[in-house]
């Protein structure tokens, strides 16, 4: 991410700053408050299994609503138009209902406290290993995108220095999460929601005010750059130019199918927020009910950017010192009165604290439990692994740092984001799909399908794409390439190991491969479960249809 205009400095004053500090003290508030309900390890990592699925709900979609995902989603439609929509009812929708409706059973039931334990039962003990480290690594990598996107746009908007950003950012994350755990971080989460919208939607109602509604905003961009920029299929077709240069076999299978059901579903800063819920019911509505302001999400994060597009017309050009990322602060800057704009940058604060409190949640819950208490420090009490989670939790902050500035090599922070999900996601939800789905899957099989996707995906993207070895027109189209290679890679070689090694006793894989009965299938379902509006199958086909209708207009 490349630094944000000087000329973005906001006209801030005290009432701006009163609100901002108001929301630090609640913040840490919530964190003391939580620290009453963390007395074991599992409290701490996982809430105690305890929360109701409208807070992890809520929590699951602000632990995705990132500001990397605000500034890089604004930045998205301001480079390649309404073809943003595309992650959201394509590569979001879709996967988070299949996470609810079929995958959530087979976490919840197995007990499991992240997502490559649930490899371990799988598969065997390499499998487990590679697959949290890999997973801890990237969340690193991706709780440092959010760090050091915080302290480049605080330094631009707000005139503090950039390490004064990290250190207060760090130090209030670090804070709330290590006093209160996981609930502190999900309870945040939910503010944070709240607070995110109320930054965003006067941004789209003022910034489509300013450029004559949506006729206005439509008329002028493709003045600009033509119709296919406000079309989401407009140019798709296999050989057509298209802003966002991927064709429909690409954005289906990249990232309708591989991308997003691998981020989805295998991503545990997402799924451990299921995990926490009290019980299966409510586990498997967590993704349902996060869908439904999934679906509406898009408009606030993609109109800001469509009208950056037309307020500065040469935003992100070499001959502009605004890059792609500066959408929404410049929208800021010009739209937003004081104390608005206090709300404003609240929210931008409150997203990527939330990002990274997710990311640095899921680092010291797979880092204890998947890595020092499996492989280095086994069979010690509770108390133990509880402080150590405190201790990793700090260690996870610090590496964040260290990683914040990997992100400065790309203009577009979701650019960056889609090419690590390609190389950490996309492996291991292939190795979870195959082990699902075909009892056969060897236990061997599970750590070479990880070896060889995220290795066939890095070399596409690092050796054909950059090399210009093969011709594809974007790094976006590079990354749906990498992610198809990577699931087929890892696919192909989880077959032919499973043909040459041996599988997993039938006897171990009940309730961890489709059509298996898990031993506690017959648990009598929780009081008051029967209502409509509490099944996960009504919730998740009420969330596809809603998505379908939002979609008609841009398939026409």
């Amino acid at each position: 991410m490349q630094y944000l205009a000087e000329g973005l400095r906001l006209p801030t004053n005290g009432l701006d700053y009163t609100i901002l500090a108001i929301y630090f003290v609640v913040v840490l508030g919530i964190g003391f408050a939580a620290r009453a309900s963390v007395r074991t390890s599992l409290d701490f990592f996982l809430s105690g299994r305890s929360l109701p699925a409208w807070v992890t709900g809520l929590a699951f979609v602000a632990a995705n609503l990132g500001a990397t995902e605000i500034l890089g989603m604004a930045a998205t439609g301001a480079q390649y138009g309404v073809a943003v929509v595309h992650w959201y009812w394509i590569g979001a929708i879709p996967a988070m209902v299949f996470l609810g409706l079929v995958m959530m059973p087979f976490y919840y039931r197995s007990k499991v406290r992240s997502v490559p334990e649930f490899l371990l039962q799988r598969f065997d003990r390499s499998a487990h290993l590679l697959s949290s480290v890999l997973f801890a690594f990237a969340a690193i990598l991706i709780a440092g995108v959010n760090l050091y996107a915080l302290s480049i746009v605080v330094e631009a908007l707000l005139g503090w220095e950039r390490w004064v950003a990290i250190v207060v950012a760090g130090v209030f994350v670090l804070l709330y999460i290590t006093i209160g755990g996981l609930s502190s971080a999900i309870y945040n989460e939910v503010l944070q929601f709240f607070v995110i919208l109320a930054a965003l939607i006067p941004l789209t109602i003022l910034g489509l005010k300013r450029v004559g509604g949506w006729d206005g905003l439509s008329g002028s961009l493709e003045k600009q750059h033509g119709a296919d920029f406000m079309s989401a299929w407009g140019g798709t077709g296999i050989g057509d130019a298209n802003p966002l240069g991927a064709n429909w076999l690409t954005i289906i299978l990249g990232l309708g199918f591989v991308l997003s059901f691998g981020y989805w579903t295998t991503n545990f800063a997402e799924v451990q927020r299921a995990l926490s819920a009290k019980n299966l019911s409510a586990a498997q509505r967590t993704p349902l009910i996060a869908a439904f302001p999934k679906i509406f999400i898009v408009f606030v994060v993609m109109i800001p950017g469509l009208v950056a597009a037309v307020v500065v017309p040469n935003i992100g050009a070499a001959s502009s010192d605004l890059t792609y990322n500066d959408a929404i602060p410049v929208l800021m800057r010009e739209l937003l009165p004081n104390g608005v704009l206090g709300i404003a940058v609240t929210g931008l604060l409150a997203a990527f604290m939330a990002g990274m409190a997710a990311n640095v949640s899921s680092f010291n819950t797979v880092f204890t439990t998947d890595i020092w208490q499996r492989y280095v420090k086994k069979d010690q009490s509770d108390e133990y692994y509880l402080r150590f989670g405190r201790v990793i939790t700090a260690v996870g902050v610090l590496a964040s740092i260290g990683t914040a500035f990997i992100a400065a090599s790309f203009s577009n922070i979701m650019t960056y984001l889609q090419t690590l999900f390609s190389f950490f996601n996309v492996p291991m939800f292939v190795v979870f799909i195959i082990g699902m789905f075909w009892k056969r899957a060897s236990m061997k099989s599970g750590v070479w399908g990880l070896v060889a996707g995220t290795t066939a995906a890095m070399v596409n993207y690092f050796v054909f794409y950059e090399q210009g070895i093969i011709d594809i027109p974007s790094d976006q189209g590079a990354n749906f390439v990498s992610a198809i290679v990577g699931f087929v890679a890892g696919a192909v070689v989880m077959v032919v190991v499973t043909l040459f090694t041996a599988p997993k006793p039938e006897a171990e894989l009940a309730g961890l491969v489709y059509g298996t009965e898990s031993p506690d299938a017959d648990e009598a379902p929780d009081e008051g479960d029967s209502a409509w509006y509490r099944k996960p199958a009504l919730l998740g086909w009420g969330a596809m249809v809603l998505a379908a209708l939002c979609y008609l207009p841009y398939s026409l």
